[in-house]
């Protein structure tokens, strides 16, 4: 059995938020799970090449933005799911962080971290 808290987990700096890693690969569950804290007034062009992605959301608001320009509402309670490596802007509402819990297949390592500015969307 596992059993992590917060507090015993390193918070990794992410680019426009904080993620708290609390399963990763080397955990061998075959998904990851993070706390992920977004920055309020922020706005991260994203895309997992490599990983499918769902984030449930548990605090705060903000939305989603799809590559088409559709957009989706993130409350508590909301979840979305990149299920064909989406091309997405995840934007925090400027008076609030938001906070989402996210699990990641195939795992993360747990030393990811997004690179903002190069003109693409961040990807890893």
């Amino acid at each position: 059995m596992i059993i992590r808290d917060l507090e015993s987990v390193t918070a990794v700096e992410w680019g426009n938020g904080l993620s708290r890693r609390l399963l990763l690969a080397a955990d061998g569950m075959g998904y990851s799970v993070t706390d992920t804290l977004v920055r309020a007034g922020t706005t991260s062009p994203l895309e997992y090449r490599n990983h499918f992605e769902a984030c449930y959301c548990v605090g705060g608001s903000g939305e989603v933005i799809e590559s088409d320009g559709t957009s989706h509402r993130l409350t508590p309670g909301t979840l979305y799911a990149l299920d064909e490596h989406d091309l997405h802007h995840l934007v925090a509402a400027p008076h609030e962080d938001l906070r989402l819990v996210c699990v990641f297949a195939p795992p993360l390592r747990g030393d990811e971290a997004h690179r903002f500015g190069e003109g693409a969307p961040s990807s890893y």
